[in-house]
């Protein structure tokens, strides 16, 4: 296929890139140029976010389009309306983020949605949906949940193998049997590239099975994949929640039992996996990111419009000791 990928360079969209160069389609990328690209790619260069930034896409024609897009609708518009008739399948790589919270769990991509005005990032890329949606060919919506993998640019894995790197007394939250659901990016790259292929359109929720692996085996396994030397010490929610510790942020990618937990870790993915979604063991993910993160000359990449999660080693000691 002609494969367009709006971004490319970074996380999920690398991911992209890179199927799409490993299946032997032509790969353009869209982009500031900022970051090395992945061999094979044709690169144009472009800003989305300032006028003009979409001049290099004048011309040329692609059998699909996809956009990860996180700052609101009118990019997304911008580049819909420009593709349509131009390209033959537009995949926008969207957030279970926006089904409205409080919905019976598991969530299927029929559940309410959030509010469209919301200011946040679940109003971000639901206006994306609605921006893609004015594209005139299929538009398929993948849903992702929490997203891990090699070239993660928000923190969350790479932080916990850094702190396990360091070994001795590791506060991990339990409880160690808590289940988690989420998708590996090249696996996310994978779906979307072969439902695309496939002409599927419409939403997908696109995370692993709830209870793919759990948090125990999570840390158990970047434990060992970073040398060994942390001593995993499980700890009630109740009192990680007393000490202040805010989940998902300074403790990141968990969630204590509860209705947050459900909404992130209980998604229906009955439609994706029967389109094809495959994931990977836990193992091969944490141990691929390990591999990347100890190959950077400097620290991992991340994001600058989201916060900068981890817990304070002070912090930590005082929990553990108390």
């Amino acid at each position: 296929m002609r494969i367009l990928v709006l971004g490319g360079s970074g996380f999920v969209g690398r991911a992209v890139a890179e199927a799409g160069t490993a299946r032997g389609d032509t790969v353009t990328v869209l982009n500031r140029g900022r970051r090395d690209p992945v061999p094979g790619v044709h690169t144009l260069l472009g800003d989305r976010g300032e006028p003009g930034g979409l001049a290099a896409l004048a011309g040329g024609t692609w059998d699909v389009v996809v956009d990860t897009w996180s700052a609101g609708g009118d990019a997304v518009r911008a580049t819909a309306r420009l593709l349509s008739g131009r390209a033959g399948h537009y995949v926008y790589v969207s957030s279970r983020s926006v089904y409205r919270y409080g919905g019976a769990a598991p969530l299927t991509e029929d559940a309410p949605l959030a509010d469209a005005a919301d200011p946040g990032y679940a109003g971000d890329k639901l206006r994306g949906e609605l921006a893609a949606a004015e594209f005139t060919g299929p538009v398929l919506l993948a849903r992702a949940g929490l997203i891990l993998g090699p070239h993660e640019d928000v923190g969350r894995l790479p932080w916990w193998l850094r702190r396990l790197q360091r070994g001795g007394p590791v506060l991990a939250p339990g409880p160690r049997d808590l289940p988690l659901q989420y998708v590996d990016a090249r696996d996310l790259a994978a779906f979307v590239l072969h439902a695309a292929s496939a002409g599927r359109h419409g939403a997908f929720n696109v995370v692993s099975e709830p209870g793919h692996t759990t948090m125990g085996e999570l840390l158990s396994v970047a434990a060992e994949v970073t040398g060994g030397r942390a001593q995993l010490r499980w700890t009630d929610p109740s009192v990680i929640l007393a000490a202040g510790i805010e989940p998902w942020t300074q403790l990141p990618i968990w969630l204590p039992p509860g209705a947050d937990h459900d909404f992130m870790h209980r998604g229906d993915v009955s439609r994706a996996l029967g389109a094809g979604l495959r994931c990977r063991p836990v193992r091969e993910t944490v141990a691929d990111t390990w591999a990347w993160l100890s190959s950077l000359p400097g620290r991992a990449p991340q994001r600058t419009d989201r916060p900068v999660v981890g817990l304070d080693p002070a912090l930590e000691e005082k929990v553990l000791s108390g």
